[in-house]
């Protein structure tokens, strides 16, 4: 259950993955002082709060400058009266290759608690974790939080509708793969205005929290930046909307539409 939560509040950002390495662009699409902020809505009530924020980083990994992605996610209102959360997320990336060294997790869901580690050795494929040492199929093994900064930063200029994009990512006790289509381009609008945006549609797997045919869809700002604006996704009873509440600290200007 937890682990579904998780996936809506921070995979919704998130681009299965081959042997062969996904290429991205040639300097990350994101800066140190970027903070992203969004809310997620369960039907007319915001339930939760998500803030990201990327910082220059003092700790180095194998010699390598590191960016410190930081992810935190809070229940509000109402949700927050009856099943508190305040779950913290930092990965480490390498400045170059985006690829992760180090994640952690503090998890205080209701009563609940799990702090959780994990080192990642991408030459050696393993991942080596509070709960043991896991293989990785690829050298390009990602935590939840830097998936989703690597993915803003993949090359998708020569993406076409129906397109798939797929990425390795480490949770709790497993490696997951996630399989991405691209569906086109749409204007979607949001607080920030009316923004020019690419439309992906996620794998999901049905559960607990996901119908067998419910569907995923996600929009991305088609500029530079590449920022998740908004996702929608049907669960068992109803939907769960994701929106941008503010963007401050981006690399570009958004692809706002007069």
């Amino acid at each position: 259950m937890r682990k579904s939560l998780l996936f809506i509040v921070v995979a919704f950002l998130s681009f299965r993955a081959a042997a062969q390495e996904l290429p991205f662009v040639k300097e990350p699409v994101f800066q140190p002082g970027e903070v992203l902020t969004y809310k997620l809505k369960y039907g007319f009530i915001t339930a939760a709060e998500g803030t990201l924020k990327v910082f220059n980083s003092d700790l180095k990994f194998e010699g390598n400058p590191t960016y410190r992605l930081s992810v935190d996610g809070v229940t509000s209102g109402t949700f927050d009266i009856f099943y508190k959360i305040r779950d913290h997320y930092d990965s480490y990336i390498d400045k170059v290759n985006l690829k992760p060294y180090f994640f952690q997790e503090n998890i205080r869901e209701g009563s609940y608690r799990r702090q959780d580690k994990a080192r990642f050795n991408q030459e050696e494929r393993k991942v080596v974790a509070t709960k043991g040492t896991f293989i990785a199929p690829s050298n390009q093994t990602f935590d939840l939080v830097s998936s989703y900064y690597f993915a803003r930063s993949l090359d998708v200029s020569k993406m076409k509708s129906g397109d798939f994009v797929k990425l390795n990512y480490f949770l709790s006790d497993e490696i997951s793969q996630l399989q991405i289509q691209y569906l086109g381009k749409e204007v979607i609008k949001t607080k920030l205005g009316k923004i020019s945006c690419l439309k992906f549609s996620p794998s999901i797997k049905p559960g607990r929290i996901f119908r067998k045919d419910s569907k995923l869809y996600l929009w991305i700002t088609d500029d530079g930046n590449r920022v998740p604006v908004k996702a929608q996704v049907e669960i068992l009873v109803g939907s769960v909307i994701m929106e941008i509440k503010s963007a401050d600290g981006l690399r570009y200007p958004l692809a706002i539409v007069k």
